[in-house]
């Protein structure tokens, strides 16, 4: 996958995951950030489970899974 094409459903995942947690989005950057960062961790969790994501809906389910899980450990770091 191209790097422009990694960072757009970065991008969207990180939006989406922004609404579905807190009902908002994190602007821009933040979106972008917990997107990317999201996505490498859905796709290493679904890899290690032996699946891999293909097409652009599946690569922006698996990073949106990856964003929550992210948004998650976070909200436990803050506790």
């Amino acid at each position: 996958m191209s790097l422009i094409a990694f960072l757009i459903i970065g991008l969207i995942a990180g939006w989406l995951a922004g609404v579905i947690w807190k009902g908002q989005g994190f602007g821009m950057v933040g979106n972008l950030v917990v997107g990317v960062v999201g996505a490498f961790l859905g796709g290493f969790m679904i890899r290690f489970l032996g699946f891999m994501p293909q097409g652009i809906i599946a690569s922006i389910i698996t990073a949106v899974i990856g964003a929550l899980v992210l948004l998650w450990i976070i909200q436990q770091i803050k506790k």
